[in-house]
């Protein structure tokens, strides 16, 4: 089926673009405790890590986390704090004191204030209209705001309504900060939330139980719970979780001639961003890339820029290693879907 598609199916939510999945988000089991990237805490400063300068703090059920810079804080201090990635297992979260409320449209930000356009939007009327809705429904109430790049021809009685939705909800949350008990104020988004806030317009919405095997969605977990992957005929690629790292090989299967690996491994980053995707993984990526010459980097470089820029999480590339494997940093802000399958 050809244009953009969205299906929502029993706590998942998956994007197809021409009958292909592109992207897929799970939410965690009802009795998961993890806390969740977004998710915003009152947490307890617990006990501080002096040659780290951070500190551990207490969250409800028996949870903890670490913030990384605690300078000044002391224990017994309550904290408003924001989850951003998932932990390691068996380690704290890690949370931030900068605390964001994002929506479809806006992103508030409490401790930064004024108003921002995303740089995308460039025509300068267009950039005053969307000014002029910020600033009636801010009302200069201290709190900061990013207008997104979706703002961009929206219907202005739209953008306002989801504006101050968001600064209500911060408000809230924000005037919930002195009790002296650890609490969750404001969990992170579900995935058919997270799908609606975060992704383009689809040409059709399907929110049917048993959608996900009508269209194929089923399929395309099926090979995300694998660790082969093949790309065209005779390519193929290999991702291998591990406790220290995301392990990448890519191959050119029965291709032997001069061109073989960069052809390969341009075509293996498509899949590879679209892989991590639905597979909700992060952390420490090491790419082991077909044979390939040392000047044919550059191309693959801003091939693999070019597909993590169209993606959801950020990604960093490292650069080569001396062995000539790339190494990636992508942020851990999805669950697992192995995790999820469990």
């Amino acid at each position: 089926m050809k244009g953009s598609m969205v299906l929502i199916d029993a706590g998942r939510a998956a994007f197809m673009r021409n009958g292909r999945l592109h992207d897929l988000l799970v939410d965690p089991k009802s009795d998961d405790p993890t806390p969740r990237p977004e998710a915003i805490y009152r947490g307890i400063l617990a006990r501080p890590l002096k040659g780290m300068h951070g500190a551990i703090l207490q969250l409800p059920d028996g949870q903890s986390a670490f913030l990384k810079d605690a300078k000044g804080l002391a224990p017994g201090m309550p904290l408003l704090v924001q989850v951003s990635t998932f932990a390691d297992a068996g380690k704290a979260a890690p949370v931030v004191r900068k605390l964001l409320f994002k929506s479809r449209y806006a992103i508030v930000t409490p401790s930064n204030p004024g108003i921002n356009i995303a740089r995308s939007i460039r025509d300068e009327d267009e950039r005053d209209r969307l000014l002029l809705i910020a600033h009636t429904v801010m009302l200069d109430g201290g709190e900061g705001l990013i207008l997104r790049s979706i703002c961009n021809g929206t219907d202005g009685d739209v953008i306002a309504k989801d504006i101050a939705q968001m600064l209500r909800t911060c408000r809230d949350v924000m005037s919930d900060s002195a009790a002296n008990s650890p609490a969750l104020l404001l969990d992170a988004p579900l995935a058919a939330e997270r799908g609606w806030r975060d992704w383009e317009h689809p040409d059709q919405l399907i929110d049917t139980d048993g959608c996900f095997a009508d269209h194929g969605v089923l399929d395309d977990i099926d090979i995300a719970l694998q660790a082969v992957v093949k790309v065209g005929n005779t390519a193929w690629i290999s991702i291998e979780p591990t406790q220290a790292l995301i392990a990448i090989d890519v191959n050119t299967g029965g291709d032997f001639s001069p061109a073989a690996g960069l052809k390969t491994n341009l075509a293996a980053t498509r899949e590879i961003s679209r892989q991590l995707l639905i597979r909700g993984l992060g952390g420490q990526i090491t790419i082991d890339f077909a044979p390939m010459t040392k000047k044919d980097r550059i191309k693959l470089e801003t091939a693999l820029k070019a597909e993590f820029r169209r993606g959801a999480v950020d990604t960093i590339l490292a650069g080569w290693t001396p062995l000539g494997n790339m190494e990636l940093q992508r942020k851990r802000e999805r669950f697992s879907l192995r995790k999820a399958m469990k």
